[in-house]
Formats: structure tokens, C-alpha cells, sequence
């Protein structure tokens, strides 16, 4: 495939996940409302206020956009995978199917984990430091971009066993030298976890770094039993 075939092959592939998103997008918006009710949950359905005119539609807009991209999600997926297919191996091409539903099983994971557990835990901590001595006001806004991007961070948190499965599986690191470099993974994702914490907070960092960590250690333990299968395997196949 020639280099002008590859640019062809790669707009007609974002022009598809471009597609997706706009129905997402536009099925979204129809159904916002019913978005912002199940946004609400986590904080006890509390009352929501508008402090500028536009809110109201930015408020829409934004539920339309983050209910596009999870809409849109498996298509996005798809067509990024189907891209970079073609340059892998025959026996990596098989498993393109069960990586993209992995991603979003974890995706799906990580985003009822950070719904159902963490976000009830981080605004009833943040409400509190007001300490009674302020009355919350909250702006539509402001509380839906909090918890389209703590979900958001919180869905890309536990794809953490996929991208040390695929780090080992495209023989890019083995589990010896993930496991030797430990700490500089800690690093790395307690700075993934500031960077996409919506309100910077100690707390809630914390409470994104945590789950991310153990999902590590797991994936850690199962990509050296994977490899030693692959060894094994090999071994066999040499023999004979």
C-alpha cells in the first residue's frame, strides 16, 4: 500500500468514527435530560442551578458530546485497530476482535466502579469542607464537566490491564522488566491520575491512583503466566 493509499485508507476511517460520533452525538442530546438525572445520582439528586444564559445549552452540549464519544466508543475503537492492522503479524491480526472487547468491557468496568463507589465518595468529601458554614450552589456546568471527566478518567484508569497485556504481548517489555520498573509505573499513574482528576483534589487522585496500582500488580502476574505459556509453547513447537 502506497503512501497516498495509506492517507486515503486513514480519512475514510475518520470520517466513520466521525459519523458514529455525530449519531451518538445527536441521540444524546435527545435523551440529555435523561443523561443529567443519572449524573445526579451519585451526589444524592441534588438541585441543579444555571448562572448565565447559554448555560442551559452548554449544559445539553455537553451531555450530548460525552454520551456521543461513549456511543461512538466501539466504532472509534474499531476503526483506529482496523487501521493498524494491516502492519501487524498473521497470528496478531486474530486477536483484534477480543482487544476491542476487552477495552470496553474494562471501559465499562471502570466507569460503573467510579459511578457506583467513587463519586459518591469524592463530592460528599469535597460538599464537606464547606463545614456548614456555606450553602452549596451548584452550577449545571460546572457539575456536569466534573463528572463527564472523573468517569472518563476512571473508564481509561482500568484499561491499565490492556496496555501491559499488549506491551507484553508485542514483546515491546517482558513482565521482568515491568515488575523491576514498579516504582516508575507508580509514578506514571499517580501523574495520570492528577492530570485527569477533575478538581485536583488529594482525595480523589488518590482514589483514581489506587484502583489503577492494583490493576497493575494483577495484569503484572497475569502477563508472566501468559509469557511462560509462550515459552513453553515455543519450547514445544522446537521439538518437534
Amino acid at each position: 500500500m502506497t503512501y497516498l493509499q495509506h492517507l486515503e485508507e486513514l480519512r475514510r476511517r475518520i470520517i466513520v468514527a466521525l459519523i458514529a460520533l455525530a449519531c451518538g452525538f445527536a441521540v444524546s442530546w435527545f435523551f440529555a435530560w435523561d443523561i443529567l438525572d443519572f449524573l445526579k445520582g451519585p451526589a444524592g439528586n441534588i438541585t441543579l442551578h444555571y448562572l448565565k444564559p447559554m448555560e442551559p445549552f452548554l449544559v445539553r452540549f455537553k451531555l450530548a458530546l460525552f454520551g456521543g464519544i461513549t456511543l461512538a466508543l466501539p466504532v472509534i475503537i474499531f476503526e483506529t485497530l482496523a487501521f493498524v492492522t494491516p502492519a501487524l503479524k498473521e497470528n496478531e491480526k486474530r486477536y483484534t476482535f477480543i482487544v476491542v472487547l476487552m477495552i470496553l468491557v474494562f471501559f465499562s468496568g471502570g466507569v460503573a466502579f467510579g459511578y457506583k463507589y467513587i463519586m459518591p465518595v469524592g463530592i460528599k468529601w469535597l460538599l464537606d469542607l464547606a463545614g456548614g458554614e456555606m450553602k452549596p450552589v451548584l452550577s449545571a456546568g460546572e457539575y456536569v464537566s466534573f463528572c463527564g471527566w472523573f468517569i472518563l478518567a476512571f473508564g481509561l484508569s482500568f484499561e491499565t490491564p490492556m496496555i501491559v497485556w499488549m506491551l507484553v504481548a508485542l514483546d515491546v517489555m517482558t513482565p521482568e522488566q515491568l515488575q523491576r520498573h514498579w516504582r516508575s509505573a507508580l509514578m506514571v499513574i499517580c501523574v495520570f491520575a492528577a492530570i485527569v482528576t477533575p478538581d485536583w483534589s488529594p482525595v480523589t487522585m488518590i482514589l483514581v491512583a489506587i484502583p489503577m496500582f492494583l490493576l497493575y500488580l494483577i495484569s503484572l502476574a497475569l502477563a508472566r503466566i501468559s509469557a511462560r505459556k509462550k515459552l513453553i509453547s515455543g519450547e514445544t513447537l522446537s521439538r518437534t
